[in-house]
């Protein structure tokens, strides 16, 4: 039986560039290549989609953040859209086009804007190209956490406190200065109680995120407002709770059946144990071995276990998740679940929760990655 031909993308235009790029190169290592032929495709910084670059199969974080580059050797990649599967090129140095066969599937192993939210996506609905993960509307909602809350609070789904800031009429730091006082009357107004957490409504792997603990402290918020505002310019001040962050790992290969849960994990983050005020910020997730490590299941009582399982499944219905998502919730000291946020391509290592809990809960990564692109296959 032939190989069924899929094209695996990473890298892109958004902050977490390099961790897609490392989510790829380890699902690369993982692929059944009894069944699968790969076809990597690289996404530049400035967006250029390319073919024979670096083998990502070399990648890993141990060795740094890598980049997609183009270096000599690399061809572009061109679409053909009327040719839908068999619409993809490597142009050649003499300008003419070389297919690169039959695509069956693609698996967009990319995340933040321009790969998970919606428009990637998009453009394979219009070429009637087979991907993995969820499709349009469930990636451009869940990329966006103001619009992940709207819609899981109309499906009667627990979120944290907070508002939403438009930063897109303060240019400079100073003018976040200047209406450092009409911030903080906006935060008393919505009753939300410190510590706060200003985050970018539309980004990934805690880039601009900010934990804000003084009360009153206007010039602190202002300055958290100013951080998160380099990465977009719609911001969350979120109430900080008092809970657990525990992390589901939802799986749904085939549109139409119903989704899965795994066993629900908790990153447990050891720097706390020596009185560091730790929280999950980019380098604990990704840059410092020793600052977590993953438990799956998490140590709470099933009945609560469980609970996390339905609400995560439940709050993919709601945002018409499909192939798979990772959903983070707040477990409270008293057993309630709250959702904080839902990724659509979530870390995707082999030592990412995602694949971690799949594999506490009976599915290999190797199998993980077989179901999601098979569920897909025409």
């Amino acid at each position: 039986m032939a190989k069924k031909r899929i094209v695996v993308m990473y890298g892109g235009k958004a902050d977490e560039h390099s961790i897609s790029c490392i989510s790829a190169a380890s699902a690369l290592r993982a692929l059944d290549t009894d069944k699968f032929e790969a076809i990597p495709v690289g996404i530049t910084k400035d967006g250029k989609w390319i073919v024979n670059g670096e083998n990502p199969l070399g990648w890993s974080l141990d060795e740094g953040l890598p980049t997609v580059e183009k270096t000599p050797g690399v061809k572009d990649v061109v679409l053909e859209v009327a040719l839908g599967q068999d619409g993809f090129f490597a142009r050649e140095d003499d300008g003419t086009l070389t297919p690169f066969g039959h695509v069956d599937a693609v698996f967009p192993v990319l995340h933040g804007p321009f790969g998970e939210d919606g428009t990637i996506q998009g453009l394979f609905e219009m070429m009637g190209v087979p991907y993995v993960g969820c499709g349009v509307l469930a990636s451009a909602a869940c990329m966006d956490k103001h619009y992940t809350k709207v819609l899981l609070a109309a499906a009667g789904i627990p979120v944290a406190p907070g508002i939403t800031l438009d930063a897109r009429s303060f240019d400079k730091a100073s003018e976040f200065k200047a209406n450092a006082d009409a911030i903080m009357a906006q935060v008393s107004e919505a009753g939300l109680q410190y510590p706060l957490f200003v985050k970018p409504s539309r980004a990934g792997s805690s880039f601009g995120v900010t934990k804000v603990e003084h009360e009153g402290d206007a010039a602190e918020l202002a300055a958290a407002v100013f951080e998160a505002s380099h990465h977009d310019w719609r911001i969350l001040v979120e109430q900080g709770i008092d809970a657990r962050e525990i992390e589901c790992a939802v799986l749904c290969p085939k549109a139409g059946e119903a989704p899965q849960a795994s066993w629900p994990g908790e990153i447990v983050l050891d720097k706390r144990a020596e009185g560091d005020d730790q929280f999950y910020d980019f380098d604990s997730k990704y840059m410092d071995s020793a600052a977590s490590h993953v438990e799956v299941p998490a140590n709470l009582p099933e009945e609560t276990l469980n609970l996390v399982r339905e609400t995560a499944k439940k709050a993919f219905v709601a945002v018409d998740g499909a192939g798979l998502s990772r959903v983070d919730t707040f477990v409270t000291k008293d057993g309630k679940v709250m959702v904080n946020e839902i990724n659509t391509m979530p870390g995707f290592t082999s030592i990412s929760m995602y694949p971690k809990a799949w594999e506490a809960t009976g599915v290999r990564y190797t199998d993980l990655i077989t179901k999601l692109i098979e569920g897909v296959l025409r």
